[in-house]
């Protein structure tokens, strides 16, 4: 007995928004095809992947286990049906500098699948902050970065977006913020925060809120993105960060929600940037066409 890619998005979209209720509107399918599709999973796994509770859907050990394989099994499955790359031939080295944020959540998946696409290809990896990154493109030391696009003002570089990441609101599950129709940077400012100060975070936080009117009560300051998951999750504050760090679980095993704010928070660009003039080898082309593929960007021309 197998299980579906049908159970797997349905097992996932349970275990992000916690409601049977939630997954199957999101789905835009029943609930009873969610929960014949969970209990279908656990018959093939043979095991609970959820504690049912009157608060909803907590995964035990085992779904947390579970989620990961699910999540790897799904990105596959995606890379196989979009990845139309140009030619593998592609050999050289290249180096590739990127600030902490990409290199610990966005940029290890795709650098093992350009291993496998381009196996001929050497990808020497730098980690070094924004104003290193672009010192070393504009002197050549990097052929190329992966970062933070919206922090880039330099005008001798040249930028391309592949990923917008959505900022919302870190609580603790049952925090009574979850409980309102609508939170804005009014209601937030009323909340012990925990303020991400890595990559430039905590500038790029103070901007929008120096236009609300509000202030964050910080009381803690901290260049750890998993320091604010964990003091979020035990109940210590909130914070406002980009989907594309969150995860669900705490360290500890203690879930994080997100709330959308109604307020306007900018999402967290994600790209490549270049010096302006710099010639295009074959191995850049194949870096930069392969981002543009994975995030469905339009064609490549020059």
């Amino acid at each position: 007995m197998s299980f579906t890619l049908r159970q797997l998005r349905y097992f996932i979209a349970t275990a992000e928004t916690g409601q049977i209720s939630q997954a199957a509107v999101e789905l835009s399918i029943s609930q009873s095809a969610v929960t014949t599709a969970i209990k279908e999973l656990e018959a093939v796994v043979g095991a609970a992947l959820f504690l049912r509770s009157p608060h909803g859907m907590d995964l035990t050990g085992a779904g947390r286990q579970f989620l990961s394989h699910a999540y790897d099994i799904l990105k596959k499955v995606d890379e196989a049906a979009r990845m139309q790359v140009v030619s593998n031939d592609v050999e050289g080295t290249l180096a590739v500098a990127a600030t902490y944020t990409v290199i610990g959540y966005f940029l290890p998946l795709h650098i093992e699948r350009l291993g496998r696409l381009f196996p001929k290809l050497e990808i020497q990896l730098f980690e070094l902050n924004r104003e290193s990154i672009e010192e070393g493109l504009l002197s050549n030391r990097y052929d190329i970065s992966v970062l933070l696009t919206s922090n880039i003002l330099n005008p001798s570089l040249t930028t391309e977006k592949v990923l917008s990441s959505i900022r919302r609101l870190w609580v603790p599950a049952q925090h009574h913020l979850l409980a309102l129709d609508s939170v804005g940077l009014k209601e937030i400012a009323e909340e012990p925060y925990i303020m991400l100060t890595v990559d430039e975070a905590a500038y790029s936080s103070l901007k929008y809120w120096s236009h609300s009117g509000y202030q964050p009560r910080i009381t803690l300051r901290t260049s750890s993105v998993e320091a604010v998951r964990s003091l979020v999750a035990n109940g210590q504050g909130v914070a406002i960060l980009s989907d594309m760090v969150h995860r669900p679980w705490s360290l500890e095993g203690r879930r994080i929600e997100t709330i959308n704010v109604r307020d306007p928070v900018p999402a967290m660009d994600v790209g490549l940037a270049w010096r302006k003039d710099v010639e295009f080898t074959p191995a850049m082309t194949a870096f930069r066409s392969y981002f543009r593929q994975a995030f469905n960007l339009p064609d490549l021309r020059g």
